[in-house]
């Protein structure tokens, strides 16, 4: 196992779910799951092939990040040894491949979300569940081709496509306790007959035992597949870059956001926002605001009138907490033919532990996600085309303007009442993108900067 280890400690830092850039992983490997348990039948060890699920903590990091990693090992010589899924080769010439581009893993993993059933290996234990009808399961080719979807930052999807089946499936790469929103949040909205999320196919879940504590958590979520749709900011930046109107798509979309909130709010539980909670939303906004200025000099001229706007919001009254998408923006959102806007990814924030993305919170903050969202498409046109910045800025301030429209016309919101809440909120959702362009894309920085001067009062031409 020490040369496995070492050959994914050279590894992973080339892949675009690992999360720290730049160091050295630090790895202890935390369990395996082996596919020849596999008691759902499968034939794992197909073309010699061996099946694994590897469960690995990078104490390199602080805090230590538990990554989940398929592997296929391959007798050597193997057929695709040197191409550009190889993890590498262990001591003994076995070739490691990144199981998520191999036919053998991808098999595995659509019989467990589709037909269901329990592996067991090594102390771990992975149970399947599924939606399907036995007729339905059985209708669905384990043979279906996969392929990878390409773009993604923190998971990987494997994609099959075959005659009668569509199906996309997720797998998470990095780890937390817990059932994944992802999967409660969507199934629950797929029960009450909410035709705003893809239908739910399967899940895997996990449990296992690390260092004397019992541990549970999400492997993988399968839903139907959506082809050749295109996700809101794609539609949205095309549209704004050519200057057409959209305030019919945003009025949409703002219904449909309304529609999730109200029947995710009907079917799991809701929360007072007592005092604790209260004071717990808007401690975050002041600790964000002290990071984002230790980072962002920029921002300490600023504090100022940041805070007055905070102040205003936490004098609001809230209302009830409930569950929502917690990391809202037009990359989560895709338009269907003939059904209209869908809603994808409810994972919540990636930085964010599980535990917290799975208590309530305020639906106003997807809305302010959704309002942030429509400002960086006006930013990513300003920035290809200086001369069109105002005319994006005029683009997307008809999109918000339509968005809230729609979301209030739905929801019933009281727009008056709620507007120093949302508008705290949005403003604390442009801190947090000033923390995240510094770190990541320095030369966007000025979109975020550019909404914290317009949303805290502070005149500032634009791009200026």
């Amino acid at each position: 196992m020490d040369s496995t280890l070492a050959c994914l400690a050279a590894w992973m830092p080339r892949q675009r779910w690992y999360a720290a850039k730049g160091r050295t992983p630090v790895l202890r490997l935390v369990a395996d799951l082996d596919f020849e348990g596999d008691e759902s039948g499968g034939d794992a060890s197909a073309r010699g092939a061996r099946v694994r699920t590897l469960l690995v903590a990078d104490e390199g990091s602080d805090p230590a990040v538990l990554y989940q990693i398929p592997v296929v090992e391959h007798p050597s010589p193997a057929p695709h040894a040197l191409d550009a899924h190889a993890i590498g080769a262990v001591a003994d010439g076995t070739v490691l491949i990144d199981g998520i581009h191999d036919p053998s893993y991808a098999r595995a993993l659509l019989r467990l979300t589709t037909r269901g059933g329990v592996v067991r290996s090594d102390g771990l234990t992975a149970t399947g569940t599924t939606t399907l009808e036995e007729t339905e399961a059985s209708a669905i080719a384990l043979s279906a081709p996969a392929g990878v979807l390409e773009g993604e930052q923190s998971n990987s999807s494997l994609v099959y496509a075959d005659e009668g089946t569509r199906i996309i499936c997720k797998v998470y790469r990095q780890l937390q306790p817990g059932l994944n929103p992802d999967i409660e949040l969507e199934t629950a909205l797929a029960a009450a007959g909410s035709r705003r999320v893809p239908r739910p196919i399967g899940w895997v879940q996990a449990s296992w035992i690390d260092r004397g504590v019992g541990i549970d958590a999400s492997l993988a979520f399968a839903q139907e597949f959506l082809p050749g749709v295109e996700d809101a900011w794609r539609v949205a930046l095309r549209a704004a870059a050519a200057g057409d109107d959209f305030t019919a798509r945003a009025r949409d979309l703002g219904a449909a956001t309304a529609e999730v909130h109200v029947t995710l709010a009907r079917e799991l539980p809701e929360q007072v926002a007592g005092a604790a909670e209260h004071e717990a939303i808007c401690d975050a906004w002041s600790r964000r605001l002290a990071i984002a200025i230790a980072e962002v000099p920029e921002l300490a001229p600023r504090r100022q009138a940041i805070e007055k706007i905070y102040a205003e919001g936490r004098d609001a009254t809230f209302p009830p907490l409930q569950r929502i998408h917690g990391d809202y923006h037009l990359g989560q959102v895709v338009l269907v033919p003939d059904r209209g806007w869908v809603l994808l990814d409810f994972e919540g924030e990636p930085m964010r532990p599980m535990a917290e993305r799975m208590l309530p919170d305020l639906a106003l903050r997807d809305v302010a996600g959704m309002l942030r969202s429509f400002d960086y498409v006006a930013g990513s046109v300003a920035l290809e085309r200086p001369e069109s910045a105002d005319d994006a800025e005029a683009w997307a301030a008809a999109a918000r303007e339509a968005y809230l429209v729609g979301y209030a016309t739905a929801s019933g919101l009281d727009r008056a009442a709620c507007a120093p809440l949302l508008h705290a909120l949005e403003l604390d959702k442009a801190v947090y993108e000033a923390i995240y362009e510094a770190r990541n894309r320095p030369t966007w920085i000025d979109i975020p900067l550019r909404a914290v001067d317009r949303l805290s009062g502070v005149a500032r031409p634009y791009m200026a």
